[in-house]
């Protein structure tokens, strides 16, 4: 018996993305369906980079189509920002990561995101907000300073093909940054808008800790188009992690989803793991906010390893398990902003009104 494409739909509906908690018909994934003979013919666009998660979907599909052939790709298109903020040229969509505090593994997680998306086929960059204590450079293993071809603008640095910008890489490493508010914000608004990002699908902002007035004029006037809260478990991270949600929400920037980092410390001589800062914290919070929970990273000391030594977790040990939790936790990220309104101020011409 020859299948309808009605019924071909009817088996697809049984398929549910894990990354966006829904089935591929419903999340309009299924691009074209073709039936040539008893051959069935399926494309699923995904709006997120997936590599690493096309065996698995290629598996799922097979398990109530047996004999389809499938082609699995990727559509990344740019996003609504705040209103009233022009989206960034050669950007697609701005994520923040924050945090609320210091001290809870932000910039470690804003590379290894960054990282992650790349390999999951992204063309991303890093802009390294933290004004005051730039980490970027040294845990992207780049050196030397920016060029600039027409001398107003800069062209981004680039370390394991991601683009990066930061003003780390244009000060000494141990000079301190004694700036008052104002001066940071405007040098953030220069690093950001006069860098020239090369046609970007991600620009990861890595947010400097806390929720005072650069972290709010940061929100008001970059254009992002989603953010990430990393809190660890203990209580009074989760106090501040709650501030910087509640600072986005001021803003009416949408929260893609929390992640909870050091949420267990595994034993580096028995390999034994313990919550040594409570645990649950992430989720609870999540749930709390009505927001997703995009995963969890243990206290690892091969993830400080990796960061301090200028190769992260994701390109020091690709296929590693860490590895593969970041390359989740970024596809989940991606997945929730592809599932938000897309920006179509591109499309819509300028209207001119002229009185004769």
């Amino acid at each position: 018996m020859t299948m309808t494409r009605d019924d071909i739909e009817g088996q697809l509906k049984q398929v549910v993305d894990p990354h966006t908690g829904v089935d591929l018909v419903t999340g309009n994934n299924i691009e074209n369906i073709a039936m040539d003979g008893n051959t069935v013919n399926i494309t699923v666009s995904l709006g997120y980079p997936a590599k690493g998660f096309v065996p698995e979907l290629t598996e799922m599909i097979r398990q109530v189509l047996p004999d389809a052939e499938i082609h699995i790709t990727s559509n990344i298109v740019a996003h609504e920002v705040q209103e009233g903020v022009k989206p960034l040229r050669g950007v697609k969509n701005i994520i923040a990561v924050a945090s609320g505090k210091g001290g809870v593994g932000k910039s470690t997680m804003s590379v290894n995101l960054a990282l992650a998306l790349s390999a999951e086929g992204a063309k991303v960059g890093v802009l390294d907000a933290d004004i005051y204590g730039p980490s970027q450079p040294r845990m992207l293993g780049i050196s030397g300073k920016p060029e600039s071809k027409d001398g107003k603008t800069l062209e981004p640095m680039s370390g394991y093909n991601v683009q990066a910008m930061s003003i780390g890489f244009l000060v000494d490493e141990e000079s301190p940054m004694i700036w008052r508010g104002p001066m940071v914000t405007q040098a953030l608004e220069q690093l950001l808008k006069d860098t020239q990002w090369d046609n970007l699908d991600y620009l990861i902002i890595d947010m400097p800790p806390g929720t005072g007035d650069v972290q709010l004029t940061l929100a008001q006037k970059v254009p992002v188009s989603g953010s990430v809260i990393v809190t660890t478990p203990q209580d009074i991270a989760l106090l501040d992690a709650r501030k910087a949600y509640k600072m986005f929400d001021k803003v009416e920037i949408p929260v893609l989803g929390v992640v909870e980092n050091m949420s267990t410390h595994i034993c580096s001589k028995c390999g034994n793991e313990e919550h040594i800062f409570g645990s649950g914290g992430g989720k609870t919070m999540a749930s709390d906010y009505g927001t997703d929970f995009l995963g969890e990273m243990p206290l690892d000391l091969s993830i400080r390893i990796g960061a301090d030594g200028g190769k992260p977790t994701v390109v020091s040990d690709p296929d590693g398990v860490l590895a593969q939790k970041y390359r989740t936790i970024a596809r989940k990220a991606a997945a929730k902003l592809a599932m938000r309104k897309k920006d179509y101020s591109a499309k819509f011409p300028n209207i001119v009104i002229q009185q004769n």
